[in-house]
């Protein structure tokens, strides 16, 4: 008898010791392939060299995927971002490959860039970081495209500063979508910021809710050649760089046809 026991104790600690192996492992592999799409992603240590020797640097490749992000959500029109929302957006913020991973806990990291609507049009690119966390049964891990619309003043003040936490010092609600977003005018009595995301990967939806939005300063460093602060790129007072044409040709697209478009269309008051 005292033999079968010691041989149930010790399949029960080995069945617990399997469990715990195989979360590890699973973990591990997870966190491998955030790794894999970070580095698809994260900017290399020999910037300076690529730039110097007339290469785009990860930062340009970054605007470049921000323009192809803007172009393919917008390109379905059924479910696009709804024209009038475009053209009353005070800034634009897009960010290629967001990741995020769970594994009962999880958070997530991403890097883009923003503009905002000045006297002279868009202002250059600012690249910014936004990291946030979330809690639950869950488990997997993806790799999501976010889109910001910055809608009011208190969403530009709150973009302005560099560093801001959503749902503290900026509302965000996600946008509505295709005509049935055209419809609705809840959306701007809700939110300073709307968002919207494209999953490629397993983990279903996105939480933006405690995410935090700071300006990349080397980043920065790297695009302008010096440190720049984020109020001074987005109000207007430095010149786009080189390589920033992609992406606000995009924005233009968007979002100043729009307005010209919504314009034409409204009937004149006497």
């Amino acid at each position: 008898m005292g033999g079968t026991g010691e041989i149930k104790k010790m399949k029960t600690k080995a069945g617990a010791f399997a469990k715990v192996l195989l979360a590890l492992t699973t973990l591990l592999a997870l966190f491998g392939a955030v790794t894999t799409m970070s580095a698809q992603s994260e900017p290399t240590a020999d910037e300076t060299t690529a730039e110097s020797k007339g290469q785009q640097t990860d930062i340009e490749k970054r605007i470049k995927a921000a323009a192809d992000v803007l172009n393919e959500v917008m390109g379905e029109k059924d479910k696009a971002i709804p024209d009038k929302i475009m053209r009353d957006a005070k800034c634009v913020a897009v960010v290629p490959s967001m990741v995020k991973i769970a594994l009962g806990f999880g958070g997530s990291h991403g890097k883009g860039v923003a503009t905002c609507r000045t006297a002279h049009g868009w202002s250059a690119p600012a690249p910014f970081t936004v990291t946030g966390g979330s809690w639950g049964l869950q488990i997997g891990g993806q790799a999501v495209d976010l889109v910001m619309l910055v809608m009011n003043e208190k969403g530009m003040d709150a973009l302005l500063s560099s560093k801001f936490k959503i749902g503290a010092d900026a509302s965000a609600a996600a946008g509505p979508v295709g005509r049935e977003g055209e419809a609705s005018t809840d959306w701007k009595m809700k939110a300073e910021v709307l968002t919207y995301s494209r999953a490629r990967g397993i983990f279903a939806g996105i939480d933006l809710s405690g995410a935090k939005i700071s300006q990349d300063r080397d980043e920065t460093h790297i695009l302008f050649g010096k440190m720049v602060p984020f109020n001074e790129i987005l109000n207007g007072s430095v010149a786009p760089p080189s390589g920033s044409a992609p992406f606000l040709a995009a924005v233009h697209r968007y979002a100043d046809q729009a307005r010209e478009q919504g314009s034409l269309t409204t009937p004149a008051t006497n």
